[in-house]
């Protein structure tokens, strides 16, 4: 039995490049999109999908918490937080282990995305409110928007993800500058977590995963853009 419910897939755009055989695709997205008064692009970044709620701290599994040493630094900050958290579920993007993209100008670890309070995710401005209070960064926003024709919204993911990332990402095996993973899409108002796939949709990047499963024995810590000034 978990102790919480998993995060659960995003469904891909149907031009997303990026998917794999077990990836869902939402192919009707625009009727989703039309719907929603507004939306928020944010930068979809390369890390481990982390949990943190008053049971612990949780990767992939929602059984136990996390063992993996790379999330050792958020167990120390969940003991703080572990009383005021409640009902609430914090959803981030944990970069403290490099894996396919290696990031230059990074200044946390953690990037919260998501904060779920029993079947709600939250709306974004609470989101931020939370994320806030609790000293966590959440993750880029590239553009707000409202979706009024569908040919200019798509042409226009496809412009951004061109780009580097927010904190200039280097593809780890050529060590050169490369475009960020993809981007996330969400409904910026809160939504139960049965409709996800209606208010949440994701484009990410062709062949963007460049580990395989043996990264995790020789894992390296991502370091922070004061480190480096620092010589460290």
């Amino acid at each position: 039995m978990s102790l919480s419910r998993k995060y659960g897939r995003t469904y891909h755009y149907p031009f997303s490049p990026g998917t794999t055989s077990d990836d869902r695709i939402n192919a009707g997205y625009w009727e989703d999109i039309s719907r929603i008064e507004t939306v928020l692009h944010t930068e979809k970044l390369d890390g481990e999908n982390t949990c943190l709620n008053q049971y612990g701290v949780f990767a992939r599994s929602h059984a136990a918490p996390t063992r993996h040493p790379w999330a050792a630094y958020l167990k120390e900050k969940w003991h703080w937080l572990k009383r005021d958290l409640g009902d609430l579920e914090v959803f981030g993007e944990n970069l403290y282990a490099i894996h396919s993209i290696k990031y230059e100008e990074l200044e946390h670890h953690f990037f919260v995305f998501a904060i779920r309070v029993w079947d709600a995710w939250l709306s974004w401005e609470e989101v931020k409110f939370y994320a806030a209070l609790m000293e966590f960064p959440t993750v880029p926003e590239i553009e707000e928007l409202q979706a009024t024709d569908r040919s200019s919204f798509e042409a226009n993911i496809l412009t951004i993800t061109e780009q580097r990332s927010a904190f200039v990402s280097v593809d780890v095996q050529t060590n050169e500058s490369c475009r960020m993973e993809g981007i996330v899409t969400r409904n910026t108002a809160e939504f139960s977590v049965d409709s996800v796939k209606h208010n949440l949709f994701k484009y990410v990047r062709k062949d963007h995963v460049k580990t395989d499963e043996h990264w995790t024995r020789n894992w390296q810590r991502a370091a922070l853009k004061w480190e480096k000034s620092c010589g460290k």
